[in-house]
Parts: C-alpha cells; structure tokens; sequence
C-alpha cells in the first residue's frame, strides 16, 4: 500500500518549506509526491488540478493520501465533500498532518448506510466556513484598503502594459494609420493595450479601422459563483478579466452568485471560456459545476449570438 504525498501553493513567490516540514516531521515511508505548478489557485477545484488528477488515476485501493494541512487540497464546504466522496469511492485514506483537521478520520462512514458519518460532515462544514470567513474578511479589508488609497490620490491595478517612454512613439504612429492590430505586434502586447494608450484619439480616427459594427450595450446577467470561481483561474482577455472584476457578489445561502455587466460578446466567451466543466477526455465531471455552466449558458443564449 503506498503513500501518496500531495503539496501545493497559490501562488509562484511561495515554497513549500513549511509543508515539507510537517511531512518530513511525520515519518512517512516511502512517499510517492505529486506537487502541483507554483501558483495553482485553491479556487480551481481539486479534482479539475492536474497533480491531484494524476494522484487518483496512479492510486490503488488501501493507498494513503498525505497532506500537510487541508487547506494545501480544499477550500470550501462542496470541494471538500466532492474530493470524500471520490476518496471513498476509489478506497482510499486520507492523511492530514497539522491544522483543525488532524486529529479527524474524515473518511469514517456509517457501517451500514455508507455515508459520510454526520459528526464527520458537521464538523466539515463549520471549520470549512470558518476558512470562507476568513478569505472574505481578507477580501473586504483589502477593497476598503484600496479604496483610501485611491481617496489619497494612489491607483491600483496592474501597470500600464505600454511603457511611458513608448507612449507618444503609439500615438503618433495611429495618427499616421498604423492599425492597432500592428502597433499591438511591434510592441508586443495586446490590443487593449494600444487601445488604452489612444483612447482619447479613437472617436476621431474610427475610420481606419475595418468593418467597426456598431458597438453593442452592455447586459447584466447573474452568473452561477461555481462557474465565477472556475473562470478566476482561467486565462482571459483583459475586457473578460474586467468583467469579472467588477462584478458584484449576490450571497444565495452557502453560495453566490456573481452579477457581471459586459456587451453579449464578452459573455459569450466568458461562456466558451467554462466549456470544461462540461468534462472532456482525461478530465472528471463535477456534477455542480457542469450545471453552474449550463445554467449560465442558459442566460447567455437569451443574448443576440456574436460575428466571427
């Protein structure tokens, strides 16, 4: 029977010093260690990470599953309980080494019904909100900490992607009619970039560019937070990316969901963007998240469908 040692960080400046620590401290005999990317996000479900995927898939019935803490593998009440039900399914123990949790069987299950023990689950359930609780105060003092800094004068976000020095060398050449899609290429950034830097001069020079359709109004739909969660630690352009950001979270009981205004076709590749959590080769189907995304895409089909 092996064990299995699974480590991870959110984020690339980060080690796992402190986790190799508890684990070395434990005495495990020969580990068998799968450890995720540097800065894979815990808001990506554990079974959609590539690592933990290929633990399951190299895992036999009687094996151990090691963490150092539980929240290296899990956050939130759902991913926990999805990730039992799989580790039950496939026989498998689940060690932790330090945290609230260590001193819990959290795979103990009724002789006879085979469901996780209540006590077990209740007690999930409470430390698991208690860990929600306290990333949403990180987050509110975080947005009350940017707001007085911008009070001061300060501005957030990420920098100018067009350095100050190239700013004018830009402008001028869209002055010239070179196309944004060129002066993106010669820079080496993206479009939104250059657009951000002549935004002033695009009313007067809309003519250069080609076939501009008429500019679509911005619409509000409710998107489901599973399908929010899941698109935060996906690739996006930067209008996506701004979408998301400045949507606005509607508690719904245990979950949310998160209200974004954007034109339809930013939706509409928002909604592209979630395809995989409809599952695909290689890649387990969370029931939840496949109908968070289905009832999104519900919302989004009531939208005029986009040009290539």
């Amino acid at each position: 029977m092996a064990n299995l040692v699974y480590k991870r960080v959110s984020t690339d400046q980060q080690s796992t010093a402190r986790q190799d620590l508890v684990l070395t401290e434990a005495g495990i005999e020969d580990p068998v260690v799968f450890e995720e990317d540097p800065g894979t996000s815990s808001r990506l479900h554990p079974l959609q990470r590539p690592k933990f995927s290929e633990l399951l898939t190299y895992a036999r019935p009687g094996d151990t599953v090691h963490i150092s803490e539980m929240f290296r593998l899990v956050r939130g009440n759902q991913h926990i309980l999805d990730v039992l039900d799989v580790l039950h399914r496939d026989h498998l123990a689940l060690r932790i080494h330090d945290g609230a949790f260590s001193a819990m069987d959290l795979t103990a299950r009724h002789p006879r019904t085979g469901e996780l023990l209540s006590t077990v689950k209740f007690m999930v359930q409470t430390l698991a909100a208690a860990g929600e609780l306290q990333r949403d105060l990180q987050r509110e003092l975080t947005y009350d900490g940017l707001r007085a800094a911008e009070a001061k004068g300060a501005k957030g976000g990420r920098r100018p992607a067009i350095a100050a020095a190239q700013t004018a060398d830009v402008r001028t050449a869209y002055l010239e009619g070179r196309s944004i899609a060129a002066l993106a290429r010669d820079h080496r950034v993206s479009r939104g970039a250059i657009r951000t830097a002549v935004a002033d001069l695009l009313p007067e020079h809309t003519a250069i560019e080609e076939d501009v359709a008429a500019p679509e109004l911005p619409v509000t739909l409710d998107m489901p937070g599973k399908v929010a969660d899941y698109l935060r630690t996906t690739e996006l352009e930067p209008a996506e990316r701004a979408a998301l950001d400045q949507g606005t979270t509607v508690r719904r009981g245990q979950g949310y969901t998160l209200r974004v205004t954007a034109v339809p076709a930013v939706h509409h590749r928002l909604l592209s963007r979630c395809q995989p959590l409809d599952g695909g080769p290689g890649a387990p189907v969370v029931p939840a998240q496949r109908k968070a995304r289905r009832e999104y895409e519900n919302r989004v089909s009531t939208l005029a469908p986009t040009g290539p």
